[in-house]
C-alpha cells in the first residue's frame, strides 16, 4: 500500500539528517518542498538534493507567507488534495520540511487534512535550536531548569513574561520582529545572555554573543534563532 511521508531534513546541513529520513527520501516515488517565493528556490530540496534518486518526480508548491487565513487555507487544500491524489495512485509520496515537522511547520496544516484519508508516518528532524546548542556546547537546560520555545511575533508580554520566568528561552524567527525583541532583551538587561545565529549549520551560518551591538536597523536572515541563556556565562560576550 502506497505511503505518505513527512520527513523532516533538520537545520541546513545535508548529514543531519536522520538515517530513516535519509533511506525514505532515496526511497519514494514522488517528493514535495515548499518554496517560500513563487518559482523561489527550495532550501528543503537543496538539503536533501544528495539523496534523490534518478527519475523522482519532484513537486515545489507554494505556500502564502501572508496573514489572510483564507489564502493560506485555500493552499494548504489544494496540496493536500494533490498528495492524496497521489498516494491514491499507488505512489509513496513524501513532503520535506525544515527542521522539526511538529515544530512551526506548514507540514502540520496538510497533515491534518489527510492523516484520516491515507496512511500517514512523521519523522522527526533536528530543531534548528538544538542544533545551535549542540554546535556552541552548551545545555539548554540542566537539572531542574525550565525552558520555553517562542515565536518573535507573539506578543511582548508573552515573551516578556517567558524571558523573566524561565532559565532559557528559544526566540524562532526574529528577523520578522527584532526592534521588539532588542528593546525586551535590553529593557531586561538580557543582551550579554543571548546568542545569535543565521543559518545554522550551513555554509553561510554566523554566530554573534552578547548583542550590545546589534541594531534594530541590522538585516538578518529569515533562518534566524535567538537564544537567552540567563544561567550561563557565554564566552566572547
Amino acid at each position: 500500500m502506497a505511503k505518505f511521508y513527512g520527513v523532516g531534513t533538520g537545520p541546513g546541513a545535508s548529514d543531519l539528517l536522520t538515517i530513516r529520513g535519509k533511506k525514505i527520501i532515496e526511497t519514494v516515488d514522488c517528493l514535495y518542498t515548499p518554496e517560500p517565493k513563487k518559482g523561489g528556490k527550495s532550501l528543503a530540496l537543496q538539503i536533501v538534493s544528495p539523496y534523490l534518486k534518478e527519475g523522482l518526480t519532484i513537486k515545489q508548491r507554494h505556500f502564502p507567507m501572508v496573514n489572510d487565513w483564507d489564502e493560506k487555507r485555500n493552499a494548504w487544500n489544494e496540496i493536500a488534495e494533490e498528495i492524496i491524489s497521489d498516494v491514491k495512485k499507488g505512489l509513496n509520496v513524501v513532503f520535506v520540511t525544515l527542521g522539526d515537522p511538529m515544530v512551526y511547520s506548514t507540514y502540520s496544516y496538510l497533515l491534518e487534512r489527510m492523516i484520516d484519508q491515507i496512511e500517514t508516518e512523521t519523522v522527526p528532524g533536528i530543531s534548528s535550536f538544538c542544533q545551535i546548542s549542540n554546535n556552541l556546547q552548551i545545555p539548554l537546560v540542566i537539572d531542574e531548569e525550565s525552558y520555553a520555545v517562542l515565536p518573535a511575533t507573539a506578543n511582548e508580554e508573552t515573551i516578556r513574561t517567558a524571558l523573566e520566568q524561565l532559565s532559557t528561552v528559544i526566540l524562532m524567527k526574529v528577523s520578522i520582529a527584532l526592534p521588539k525583541v532588542l528593546k525586551l532583551l535590553t529593557e531586561l538587561n538580557l543582551l550579554e545572555q543571548t546568542i545569535l545565529v543565521s543559518d545554522s549549520s550551513m555554509a553561510s551560518e554566523k554566530i554573534v554573543i552578547g548583542l550590545n551591538e546589534l541594531s534594530e536597523q541590522d538585516h538578518l536572515s529569515y533562518f534566524s534563532t535567538m537564544i537567552v541563556y540567563k544561567n550561563r556565562t557565554l564566552k566572547g560576550s
